[in-house]
């Protein structure tokens, strides 16, 4: 295994976060092969170097990646106080995972789960890079003219905003007034959707996430869970570098809609005549300076 940073070796052990772990280091509480470590930044192996923390070998836990498919009645969270059934009682084996994001009580669909801190910021803060799908199901029927609010973004009456969302109706009930819209976030607050319609004066009858960036997974039934590929893993942990090139993601749309962006066409400079006037004469000056 690579080198790593000692205080990333400590936090992926579950002994204390990285904050935490650096105090450790430079209070001299942690030896690497029996010798002690106080400096900051140094690396060592997790699975070669003996790593001691007061005393203690630590052992690193493999990484785990889970998908899923969250029924609504559950909470996604670790534990609960008033004892409320949480996502973790529907994947007993895995215990030392925890919840990449939320989603509502009564809300179901994709739920990523993980002990992999870097993983888990990454689905966070990818932003633009991993949208999430959502199918929802609302009383009424919406105008078209609220329906392009919402792509272009709303805002509360105290002047706080809710960001652009692409949107698209698939489904309607012809036996009540009810319509199903899919839709694709990709910087949701909380309860963003619900807040959305409730602005517009509908109401979220019933929600589910669908899609998680790439992943669309249909064979699992509510309350069912896999784990994810590595080649899903190696994916999902594409998008930090597409990201940090400030690469376009996969999906562009237009004014939030879900359509594909065409692509852009820089204009032909083949003829002079598409040339501003300026440059035409620099040229021209320049040409009759190297004929002296």
């Amino acid at each position: 295994m690579a080198l790593e940073r000692l205080q990333k070796i400590i936090a992926a052990a579950g002994i204390a976060p990285r904050r935490k772990a650096e105090s450790l280091i430079t209070a001299g509480r942690v030896t690497v092969n029996g010798q002690v470590v106080k400096v900051l930044g140094s690396k060592a192996d997790s699975e070669t170097d003996h790593i001691k923390v007061d005393g203690k070998l630590i052992r690193i836990k493999p990484k785990t990646y889970l998908l899923l498919n969250k029924p609504q009645g559950f909470l996604c969270t670790v534990s609960d106080p008033q004892g409320r059934p949480t996502v973790m009682d529907l994947i007993k084996p895995h215990r030392e995972v925890y919840p990449v994001g939320r989603l509502d009580y009564n809300t179901e669909g994709l739920l990523l789960l993980t002990n992999d801190g870097d993983f888990a910021r990454l689905i966070t803060n990818a932003g633009s890079h991993c949208p999430k799908t959502y199918e929802v199901k609302v009383r009424g029927i919406p105008s078209a003219e609220i329906l392009e609010q919402m792509r272009r973004g709303m805002r509360y009456p105290d002047g706080k905003g809710l960001a652009p969302v692409g949107i698209e109706a698939f489904r309607r009930e012809k036996q009540s007034r009810n319509s199903w819209f899919r839709m694709r976030l990709h910087e949701g607050k909380n309860n963003q959707i619900k807040n959305m319609f409730k602005l517009a004066g509908h109401l979220v009858v019933k929600l589910r996430r669908t899609a998680i960036g790439f992943l669309n997974e249909t064979r699992l039934s509510p309350g069912q869970w896999r784990e994810l590929t590595p080649g899903e893993v190696k994916q999902f942990f594409s998008l930090s570098s597409a990201k940090a090139a400030g690469g376009r993601p996969a999906e562009k749309s237009v004014n939030g809609s879900g359509l594909q962006r065409p692509p852009r066409r820089r204009p032909s400079r083949a003829s002079g005549s598409e040339l501003p006037a300026k440059t035409i004469e620099n040229r021209r000056r320049r040409k009759a300076f190297e004929k002296r």
